[in-house]
């Protein structure tokens, strides 16, 4: 089972597509969804959120201004800025 990752920006979608898990902070500490995770909204504190796509890569985000929606799968992270230009790496 997976989970549909919407990763979105003020301005674009940055990526979309199913993971096996999404990590970010948040103002009460860190949080990891993985699929079957209660439904649960939140702003995010300014920083990292990574994403491991079922091919098992991993994306990392840097991220300001922003909220994460889980509910039914479907992880929504919208924030005013995202930057991948140096978070992608396929071997972790």
């Amino acid at each position: 089972m997976a989970l549909r990752v919407e990763l979105v920006a003020a301005d674009r979608q940055v990526w979309s597509g199913e993971a096996s898990m999404v990590s970010a902070r948040t103002p009460d500490g860190s949080l990891g969804v993985l699929a079957g995770h209660e439904p649960f909204l939140s702003l995010l504190a300014d920083g990292p959120v990574s994403v491991v796509p079922v091919d098992g890569s991993r994306i990392v985000a840097e991220v300001s201004n922003g909220f994460l929606s889980v509910d039914h799968d479907l992880v929504t992270v919208v924030a005013q800025h995202v930057d991948v230009s140096q978070g992608r790496t396929e071997d972790q």
